[in-house]
């Protein structure tokens, strides 16, 4: 067997061994319960920053 397809089957096979890690590992995850974060942590209103500024800057020029 020469080198070159030594080398190909052994890349093949890592790259079917990481695929297969990569499934389980994202199986694992989604099997998870994920829940929301409490409603407690959402109770400041956002901040809006306006960059109107810049706008008039570039319009005196």
């Amino acid at each position: 067997m020469s080198r070159s397809k030594l080398v190909a089957i052994l890349t093949g096979a890592i790259s079917v061994i990481l695929a297969i890690a990569y499934l389980i590992l994202v199986q694992l995850l989604d099997y998870r319960d994920m829940k929301p974060a409490p409603i407690s942590q959402f109770d400041q209103a956002p901040i809006v920053i306006s960059n109107c500024w810049q706008i008039d800057k570039i319009a005196e020029v």
